[in-house]
C-alpha cells in the first residue's frame, strides 16, 4: 500500500485526538499531534510572532521524514484555516504519499460544550475553555475538497468506516 498522510482536522473537543489515536494504533502508524508540539515549545519559552505556526512546521517535518521511509503517518491538528491545510498536499506531492483528510465534528452543541468543559477542568493549562472554542469556531474556515466527515455525536463507532476510507 502506498504510504498515507492521514490528516485529522476539527475543533477542540470534537473527538479528533481520540479517533486519531485509535486510527494510529489500528494501522499502525505514528500519530503526530500539533497541540503536543505547541505545548513543548511554550514550555521551552519558544516565542513566535504567529503562535502555532512553528508547531505545524515541526509536525510537517517529522511527517515528511516518516513518509520518506515509506510509513503511513497520522497528523492530529485543528487545521482551522486554508493556510494551515495547504502544508499537507505539498508534503504528499514531495513524498508520493496519498493524502486522506478526516474532518471531525460534534454535531450536538451541548455535548461538544460538555466535552470541552470537562477537558478544561481536568487540564486547564493545556485545554481551551468553551469561550475560546467558540472563538475558534468563528475563525474555522469551511473545508473544501475530498475528505471524510465524521460526526462523533451521531452514535456508533466511526473507526471501521474511517479505516476503510483511509485504505481506499
Amino acid at each position: 500500500m502506498t504510504p498515507r498522510l492521514v490528516v485529522f482536522a476539527g475543533l477542540p473537543g470534537v473527538g479528533k485526538s481520540t479517533l486519531a489515536a485509535r486510527v494510529g494504533a489500528a494501522l499502525p502508524a505514528p500519530v503526530l499531534t500539533v497541540d503536543r508540539v505547541d505545548r513543548v515549545l511554550r514550555e521551552h519559552e519558544v516565542v513566535e510572532t504567529a503562535p502555532g505556526v512553528t508547531a505545524y512546521g515541526v509536525v510537517a517535518a517529522l511527517a515528511e521524514a516518516q513518509l520518506a521511509m515509506g510509513l503511513t503517518v497520522v497528523v492530529d491538528a485543528v487545521n482551522p484555516v486554508a493556510a494551515a491545510r495547504a502544508t499537507w498536499p505539498v508534503l504528499c506531492e514531495r513524498t508520493g504519499a496519498a493524502l486522506r483528510i478526516v474532518e471531525v465534528w460534534c454535531g450536538d452543541m451541548a455535548e461538544h460544550r460538555r466535552r470541552v468543559e470537562t477537558r478544561h477542568a481536568a487540564a486547564p493549562d493545556g485545554n481551551p475553555t468553551w469561550e475560546q472554542t467558540v472563538l475558534r469556531m468563528a475563525e474555522y474556515e469551511p473545508y473544501v475538497g475530498r475528505r471524510l466527515v465524521v460526526d462523533t455525536s451521531a452514535g456508533g463507532d466511526p473507526l471501521a468506516g474511517t479505516l476503510a476510507w483511509i485504505r481506499d
